[in-house]
């Protein structure tokens, strides 16, 4: 899913617009997503969710991308039926987003931004969360020309990448030792593959 446990639909019942999203505050530190429209509630991140965003963090750090690339709870505008936000577990920026984002009162990667190139979503349990996953933000994340797109699932012990390829995403899944084959590791040259099993692992107690 994104990363929260649970998703508390219909927050209100209008139809929002891009601007109105961003000017909405309820008092709260609540978190949202906007998802053709309409508010949905991001209840706190689960412990998995953030031990494998991190774990991947340090990693995509380690292999020599810059640390002002990378972001947790980044909020990214994407394509709809209505105006839709996202909020991925992990993105990896492009040097070009990253320039136009510094200084920015709000992290937003807007319409008018380039795209990011690389975002993770670490799937939540329940069919809903699957969903928004593996359907609602596969073709959301294709529009807006996010080179891969990282669905990280620890329920089915799988890792499903995605890579744009002339405008649409072909998939490679990989599980257990499956070396992860990705156009952004291979530029960085890595010293060892990275496999499913170890960005799984980090999620489960030891």
């Amino acid at each position: 899913m994104t990363n929260a446990l649970s998703i508390r639909e219909d927050v209100t019942s209008s139809v929002m617009s891009l601007e109105e999203f961003l000017n909405y505050d309820d008092g709260t530190d609540a978190r949202y997503e906007l998802e053709d429209g309409r508010l949905l509630f991001m209840s706190s991140e689960s412990d998995i969710n953030q031990r494998i965003a991190t774990f991947l963090l340090i990693y995509f750090s380690q292999l020599g991308i810059e640390f002002y690339r990378l972001r947790i709870g980044i909020e990214v505008a994407v394509s709809g039926r209505r105006s839709s936000v996202r909020l991925p577990d992990l993105t990896v920026m492009t040097e070009e987003l990253a320039q136009a984002l510094e200084g920015a009162s709000r992290s937003i990667v807007m319409p008018d931004m380039s795209p990011p190139q690389l975002v993770v979503e670490v799937v939540s349990p329940g069919r809903e969360n699957a969903d928004r996953d593996y359907r609602y933000k596969r073709s959301q994340y294709q529009a807006r020309g996010i080179a891969e797109y990282w669905i990280v699932d620890p329920i089915q012990k799988q890792i499903t990448v995605l890579s744009l390829v002339k405008g649409l995403y072909e998939e490679a899944v990989f599980a257990g030792d499956d070396a992860i084959a990705s156009a952004l590791l291979s530029d960085k040259g890595q010293e060892s593959p990275l496999t499913a099993r170890q960005v799984l692992q980090v999620g489960t107690s030891k």
